[in-house]
């Protein structure tokens, strides 16, 4: 039924738990995991986003995609590695297009102020506009 899973990450806790039922799921089934981190340079807009900030968020990325990659390798599960730029419900539908993804596999909500209203606008417009199921997890915390 999946072959490819999308667990797309902003890094933080909310995402952690979104990961552990992508892994899940992908064990299950046998599946690739994809993990992608968008890099938003919108969002620091109002600031003068130099390369370093870009830099910055790069290696943020990097370490939340290793992160992902780490728990799958220990579950089994294959994993596919990105960090892509640009607006991130756009990204995100856009990465599963492009790579035949089955499920994509998300936190209710992410670290941003405001985006934590109701579902997450994150989320909320991924879930409007991927052309796949999004399977969505709530933390803990919430």
């Amino acid at each position: 039924m999946y072959d490819e899973i999308l667990v797309p990450t902003d890094g933080s806790a909310e995402a952690e738990v979104a990961v552990e039922h992508a892994v899940d799921i992908a064990a299950t089934y046998g599946a690739r995991l994809h993990a992608l981190y968008v890099v938003d340079a919108s969002a620091y807009a109002t600031l003068d986003v130099t390369e370093t900030v870009v830099e910055d968020l790069e290696d943020e990325g990097e370490a939340a995609v290793e992160a992902i990659a780490t728990a799958a390798a220990d579950a089994g599960v294959e994993t596919q590695r990105a960090i892509t730029k640009g607006n991130v419900h756009e990204a995100i539908t856009a990465y599963a297009r492009a790579n035949d993804i089955d499920l994509i596999v998300m936190g209710t909500h992410g670290r941003r102020g405001l985006d934590r209203v109701l579902v997450g606008s994150v989320t909320e417009r991924v879930i409007r506009t991927a052309d796949v199921p999004v399977l969505t997890v709530r933390s803990e915390t919430e």
